[in-house]
């Protein structure tokens, strides 16, 4: 890492490019919304702000406090913000940064090489966001100190205490006239902050939570080592050892970490500057390209692909990988509808470059593990093959039967996809039941017989081998994995619709790794949901409630008191008549359906493995871990 000099960062380096007025008119243009998103990136953008200073060589301890209030306190061991005059605005350079949009020391100055806070927005923003800010700043031997409300500085910088130490300690209370959630989620900040502490190895990252006394530490001597680790805990590696390593080229930082498990999905999370680029970009392409044509070279070294064979592709090659792809760049750009693409041009011939040249030394130093990747790439190559077989044979059968769609898929008549939603429901008597109640003019029933195969242990040959996967498939009208397509989904919402008890939840289970594995777009596009079934009907004279937990039933026998009522149980759909299942279920007026978000990949890759993965003691330990967060348990 870089040291630069402590010179470099003075008030002449604060630029100023406009002011905050904006930011509490439209939050949701520098946060991205005033949900519990929008809390939770408050503390990311202060979080930030100490890293970049971790990353230029100052302080290697970040500390991240939840107070009782949901206040939050970030303090770090920097070099302090600022505290003299700005030569040009002539007010402290600490408050020029707290009270002005794009003031810092990212916009052309010496103060940082590398930075991930990209806009200079961070601080004001947060600043603009809180009923209240507080900053201390120690430098100079002296703590000094001041106060905002609502982005307006409200005290003048003074001097409060003297310190040997030097950094930085922020203190703020979001906004109740801003943001409708005002709780922050520990989860949360844990996912993010042991994302980070693995990004920038040696650094550790304390998260306090004086709520409830909870405490992570975070820090990873290993960095993107101990990241590919913690991603593949619950799989078994095909090389013991990750493959590491880390160059500088050019002013930009690469590093990458790799290894191969015997599971059949590729997961590769690329980073710029510490920003998760969910959606790929350059440095990913390079990444990307190297590896097909490093394995494939080695693969024809070693005679393993013979002369008149193909070669493999990139899809075979990287089956069953896990490889974390960091680069650390002065001038990132970045592109995608969410802005999480990189779109440096020169970063991927750099990447490519950095992964030919390292990759293939590891190879030829490590034969028996570069055989073993290249076998299992050759495996993949023919059940590649034998999918793409299988796909035939279902499009040639479509063509057969003149028909493009599953007979027992009751389908809607507007044509929208936009307007269309599909249920996929769990037995063919809820699904007779559904497709009585439903409105045929945009709702489509698909009944599933049974359980469908768990696709965590299978090869794409198998799975289309599945006569009721291959029903779904035809039905959603995308198409699968490199053949997916999602302007040609035909439904814009489809809701997994089960019984509320184990079986029920095991097929909601199975359904939902099918789509994470098989049909990402769809999930991350926001249009598979679950249903919610009510789980009680309570009848009080001759007024009906439908109840969805114990809780509410509970709540509700407080309010209309405990005689001459009667509670039925549904154990299943199929025991709710038509107009029953319309209107607790599919009324679009009544009813209640769980999207299915995909914030956090890792997680939920994680959990997708746990739970239909090889491995019994971690699915036991999660198991036991979430018990008393299950809703409801029918045994």
């Amino acid at each position: 890492m870089e040291q630069i000099n402590n010179n470099g960062y003075t008030a002449n380096e604060i630029q100023v490019l406009e002011g905050l007025e904006a930011v509490r008119k439209r939050p949701g243009m520098y946060i991205g919304s005033t949900s519990s998103k929008g809390l939770h990136h408050l503390v990311f953008e202060i979080v930030d702000n100490s890293i970049d200073e971790a990353l230029a060589g100052y302080g290697n301890q970040i500390e991240v406090i939840i107070h009782q209030d949901n206040s939050i306190t970030v303090i770090d061991e920097g070099r302090g913000i600022p505290v003299e005059a700005h030569p040009k605005m002539k007010i402290p350079a600490v408050e020029l940064v707290l009270t002005t949009l794009h003031a810092g020391a990212k916009f052309g100055g010496q103060g940082y090489k590398v930075s991930g806070g990209l806009h200079g927005v961070g601080m004001s923003v947060v600043n603009a966001l809180s009923e209240w800010l507080e900053v201390e700043v120690s430098r100079e031997d002296k703590i000094f100190h001041q106060r905002y409300e609502r982005g307006k500085t409200v005290s003048k910088l003074k001097v409060i205490g003297s310190s040997k130490k030097t950094g930085t300690k922020i203190i703020f209370k979001p906004d109740f006239k801003i943001f409708e959630e005002l709780v922050y989620d520990f989860n949360v900040l844990v996912q993010r902050l042991r994302e980070l502490s693995f990004l920038n190895k040696g650094l550790k990252i304390v998260l306090r939570d004086e709520r409830d006394n909870n405490e992570s530490v975070f820090i990873h001597d290993g960095g993107i080592i101990d990241f590919v680790k913690y991603i593949n805990k619950n799989k078994d590696p095909v090389n013991l050892k990750v493959i590491y390593f880390e160059v500088k080229k050019d002013a930009v930082q690469v590093e990458v970490a790799l290894q191969y498990t015997d599971t059949y999905t590729e997961n590769i999370f690329s980073y710029a500057n510490n920003i998760h680029t969910q959606e790929g970009g350059t440095h990913e392409s390079g990444f990307k390209s190297a590896l097909t044509r490093v394995m494939n070279d080695y693969a024809r070294k070693q005679n393993i692909i013979k002369e008149n064979d193909n070669n493999l592709t990139g899809e075979d090659i990287r089956e069953g990988l896990t490889a974390v792809l960091s680069v650390k760049i002065p001038e990132p750009q970045f592109e995608g509808q969410t802005k999480t693409k990189l779109g440096n041009s020169e970063v991927r011939g750099i990447v490519e470059s950095i992964v030919n040249e390292n990759l293939s030394t590891f190879l030829e130093e490590n034969p028996a593990i570069g055989k073993k990747i290249i076998e299992k790439a050759v495996f993949a190559a023919r059940a590649r093959e034998a999918a793409r077989k299988a796909r035939e044979l279902t499009r040639r059968k479509n063509v057969l039967e003149n028909t493009t769609l599953p007979g027992k898929l009751a389908d809607c008549s507007i044509k929208d996809p936009q307007f269309c939603e599909v249920y996929l429901v769990e037995g063919d008597s809820a699904g007779g039941s559904a497709k009585q109640g439903r409105d045929r003019k945009f709702q489509a029933i698909l009944p599933l017989r049974g359980k469908i195969l768990n696709v965590e242990k299978a090869r794409l040959d198998k799975i289309l081998n599945s006569e009721e996967i291959r029903t779904i498939i035809t039905a959603m009208g995308t198409g699968i994995s490199e053949d997916f397509d999602l302007t040609k989904a035909r439904y814009h919402k489809i809701i997994l619709m089960s019984d509320a008890d184990v079986d029920g939840a095991h097929i909601r289970t199975l359904l939902l790794t099918f789509f994470y594995r098989y049909m990402k777009p769809l999930v991350e596009a926001g249009f598979v949901y679950i249903a919610q079934p009510p789980l009680f009907k309570v009848k009080k004279n001759k007024e009906e409630t439908y109840l969805y937990s114990d809780k509410e039933l509970e709540s509700h026998l407080e309010k209309v008191g405990r005689e001459n009522y009667s509670i039925q149980r549904y154990k299943g759909l199929g025991e709710m008549n038509p107009e029953q299942l319309w209107d607790t279920t599919m009324n679009p007026e009544t009813r209640t359906i769980l999207k299915v978000n995909l914030e956090d990949a890792i997680k939920a890759d994680e959990i997708f493995t746990i739970l239909m993965g090889d491995k019994v003691e971690p699915r036991r330990e999660f198991i036991q871990a979430n018990a008393r967060y299950v809703r409801n348990l029918d045994i």
